[in-house]
């Protein structure tokens, strides 16, 4: 271990993103702590590290806590990823009570972790700030159309006031915050009945069962491999001036018709299924895709795995998953 490895807190660690950045920082020789209460997150997920049959020192750099954000946490690290909150809608919506607070007081939590022992910190948003945009693409200046009482509001509005209070501690405890904000993503690791597009439409596939789309098939959505975020968080972590605290957007701006990527997907598992339309969830945004430039601009940051390669990692996941 070299003076420069660091002690990194990664919170909602063993859920899709966060056991992927736990992997890129386990690589990398720093320590991680992953903490999580596994609502969605799941072990599996991250047991390669737990018992690494191959690498001792992947051992030695990882641990496992499994613990809520929603009550304190007192610890010693140099930086926190704060990735903790159930991000599809099926399980947000659960409990949406609780995922509020997931937000809300984990944010505090982390905040205030972070005020105490001088951590970087980094929040994990997300393009649902800005609602059901009526700009597109959508910039880091834009403040949103945000419907404050729906179905959706317990997870916009909690991500809402996490930035809010990133940028309070920042101005008012000169806190090293950095804060992303994170459009569709998929990969490996995704949940099989999270209720999200690709994980969807995969499973139904392989299944050959009808593939779900809500409204016509129109709206439009933007999908960004999971390992190109990964690279945007670290760079956002890492290669950013001091001073520069975000939002930023991370996502992938070529942009396809929910119907394309049914179509797509269809074809490349070889599938029989055939198409199933039913009625579009309320507050379900029409349009969603990134504006990238400040990303590009201060990290060179843009996302390199097209759709095609993204689907065919992802696909043979989920065939194995489902042992099809």
């Amino acid at each position: 271990m070299g003076y420069q490895n660091k002690r990194i807190l990664v919170t909602g660690g063993a859920g899709f993103l966060g056991s992927h950045l736990c992997d890129r920082l386990v690589a990398e020789g720093h320590n991680v702590i992953c903490i999580d209460n596994c609502f969605t997150g799941d072990k599996h997920n991250i047991g390669h590290l737990m018992f690494p049959s191959d690498d001792l020192d992947k051992k030695v750099n990882f641990e496992f806590i499994r613990h809520d954000v929603t009550f304190p946490l007192y610890i010693e690290v140099d930086e926190i990823y704060n990735l903790a909150c159930p991000a599809s809608p099926i399980h947000y919506q659960y409990d949406p009570v609780q995922t509020t607070k997931t937000s809300v007081h984990g944010a505090i939590n982390m905040l205030g972790l972070a005020k105490r022992v001088r951590a970087k910190i980094m929040q994990a948003s997300t393009s649902e700030v800005y609602g059901d945009p009526a700009i597109h693409p959508q910039p880091e200046t834009y403040w949103g159309h945000v419907n404050p009482i729906g179905i959706r509001s317990c997870y916009d509005e909690g991500k809402r006031c996490a930035e809010t209070l990133f940028f309070d501690y920042h101005r008012q405890h000169n806190l090293k915050i950095k804060v992303a904000r994170i459009f569709n993503t998929y990969g490996p690791r995704m949940h099989p009945n999270d209720g999200r597009v690709v994980s969807n439409f995969i499973v139904q596939a392989l299944k050959n069962k009808p593939l779900t789309i809500y409204g016509d098939g129109s709206q439009t959505r933007s999908f960004c491999y999971v390992d190109d975020l990964i690279e945007g968080f670290i760079r956002l972590m890492d290669k950013t001036p001091e001073d520069f605290t975000g939002p930023m957007n991370l996502g992938n701006p070529n942009e396809f018709t929910i119907l394309e990527l049914a179509e797509k997907i269809i074809a490349m598992t070889g599938s029989e299924a055939g198409l199933q339309f039913k009625e579009l969830p309320s507050d379900d945004p029409v349009q969603r895709k990134p504006d990238i430039s400040l990303a590009k601009s201060v990290t060179g940051w843009e996302p390199e795995i097209r759709l095609e390669q993204g689907l065919e990692k992802t696909i043979a996941y989920f065939k194995e998953l489902l042992k099809i």
